[in-house]
């Protein structure tokens, strides 16, 4: 049977919980009254329902993460802990993004566009994947991830690392403020590839690693019947995997999104140049009231 851990031990791993109740807490401060007042103000439009739920999702991934027993668990199995990471990484971010709207983030566009600008390369594209990936595989040596299982307060650390470089990564496919970084084209692809290739790379090495890596789970008692070198074979596979099905389902909603602002300019476009026809048609003689720039185009319209 375990013995007690130590007071010191106990009071680090009560101070991480109240930050993380505090975190969870501040979210939905932050959110919920925003929601409700662009609900009440633009409707559906700018607040959708599935928005807030999409929130309150992420929310609730990072109770399970941080929270609940997962986090109890991920002391005991390799597998648990790894759940703990890819919510981290992937699942609260991707839920906390997808909650925003440009209206819900209208009060802090300017000053998150001044940041972006003043971090210059830190807020870009390739800062993000670097993070990303490095995150993962420096966390992940051996030496370093049993200190953070034995010292809560490297955990917490380890776990600010995790969720920060996740927020970033997915900040830059799904981000719904403008940004002059924004990737474009076969961009969004590249970036995917790139950081799921090097996370999965390092999955493979776990489960495919002759001795289990990480020593600390060497002395945990068995749980479900997993050995730890089973126990850390499934936690390797469940990182590429997941790395897999969420790049296919990401790329699967970027496409979407791109053909639904496709279609959006197309129909602006399509209004601008029934405006012009409708203001040419109006004048007897448009050259004497058009600017240059009007008469230019609509001379060149098709």
């Amino acid at each position: 049977m375990l013995g007690r851990p130590p007071r010191k031990v106990m009071l680090l791993l009560s101070f991480s919980m109240c930050l993380a109740l505090a975190l969870v807490l501040a979210l939905l401060a932050l959110y919920l009254p925003r929601w409700r007042t662009v609900r009440r103000q633009d409707g559906a439009r700018g607040a959708p329902v599935w928005r807030l739920l999409a929130f309150l999702g992420g929310v609730l991934a990072l109770v399970i993460a941080l929270l609940s027993p997962v986090d109890a668990l991920g002391e005991q199995l390799f597998v648990m802990h790894m759940t703990q990471h890819l919510l981290l990484l992937d699942i609260v971010p991707i839920l906390l993004i997808l909650g925003l709207t440009k209206m819900i983030m209208r009060p802090a566009t300017r000053r998150l566009q001044r940041l972006e600008h003043a971090a210059g390369f830190l807020a870009g594209p390739v800062f993000a994947v670097i993070f990303y990936i490095s995150a993962m595989w420096v966390w992940h040596i051996p030496a370093l991830y049993d200190l953070a299982l034995e010292h809560p307060s490297v955990h917490v650390i380890e776990h600010t690392f995790f969720l920060s470089a996740g927020l970033l990564y997915w900040w830059q496919l799904l981000s719904p403020i403008p940004s002059r970084l924004r990737l474009t084209g076969m961009g969004p692809v590249i970036y995917m590839l790139l950081t799921k290739f090097g996370v999965g790379v390092l999955g493979l090495a776990i489960t495919f690693a002759p001795d289990p890596p990480y020593a600390f789970y060497n002395d945990q008692p068995e749980f479900w019947g997993l050995s730890p070198t089973v126990d850390q074979q499934v936690g390797g596979a469940l990182m590429a995997i997941e790395q897999s099905v969420i790049m296919g389902v990401a790329l699967a909603w970027l496409f979407v999104r791109a053909l639904s602002e496709s279609e959006k300019a197309d129909q602006r476009a399509e209004m601008l140049a029934d405006r012009q026809e409708a203001e040419v048609e109006g004048l007897e003689d448009p050259r004497d009231t058009l600017t240059p720039e009007q008469l230019r185009r609509v001379m060149n319209r098709p």
